[in-house]
């Protein structure tokens, strides 16, 4: 997703560490916070990166810009005995606490508390092109993960709206949701159809836009 050298992989590493970790705090806080203490019990009501950090999925995000944390255990039944939409508010948190980290990183730009200097062929990322790197690779954390395939967090955010007959599909294409995964993210770009790509790029000029005018 972005080109590969030491400024990038400085500015992936620094930015996967918060990225991650809160995406999967959140899961864990709102889990417990409906009663399910499955999150608890595996330690991950925590902010060491090292109880939510996965190591090929970490090498995956600095090498490729995709990778995965290791999913936050919970217990579905304990949640929906409090409420229907506990799964999905449980699945929603982790793409809304990256969302809220590239507003974050709009503060600043926006306010002008950084020069504007694009990156050139320096070693260290000059501190603009950090937090717009920073910005863009939590709007893609956040909505990367609502696509709504098994096992993205998208596909438990979408199931309390589906109707009887929906969800029955539904069960019938889980199995396969990582091999459709696959395909959105390698296969269909290498023969021109890039889905997320087609959703990504007008939200990411948006953003940008927002950021810097």
């Amino acid at each position: 997703m972005f080109s590969i050298n030491l400024a990038t992989s400085i500015i992936r590493f620094i930015t996967l560490i918060p990225a991650l970790t809160l995406h999967e705090l959140s899961h864990a806080v709102v889990a417990d916070r409906f009663g399910d203490d499955t999150p608890r019990r595996a330690g991950r009501l925590t902010l060491n990166p090292l109880a939510h950090l996965d190591v090929m999925g970490s090498l995956m995000l600095l090498v490729a810009g995709f990778g995965w944390a290791k999913p936050v255990p919970i217990n579905p039944y304990a949640l929906y005995r409090r409420s229907r939409w506990a799964v999905m508010w449980v699945s929603l948190a982790g793409p809304l606490s990256n969302l809220a980290l590239a507003i974050l990183a709009i503060i600043p730009l926006r306010l002008g508390w950084v020069p504007v200097e694009m990156q050139t062929n320096a070693i260290l990322p000059t501190p603009f092109t950090f937090l717009v790197q920073f910005m863009l690779i939590n709007l893609m954390l956040a909505f990367f993960n609502l696509i709504p395939v098994s096992p993205l967090d998208g596909e438990k955010v979408l199931e309390p709206f589906l109707p009887p007959s929906a969800l029955s599909t539904l069960d019938r294409i889980r199995p396969y949701g990582p091999l459709i995964l696959m395909a959105i993210v390698f296969i269909l770009p290498a023969i021109g159809i890039d889905i997320f790509g087609w959703i990504m790029t007008p939200l990411m000029r948006l953003f940008l836009f927002i950021a810097v005018g």
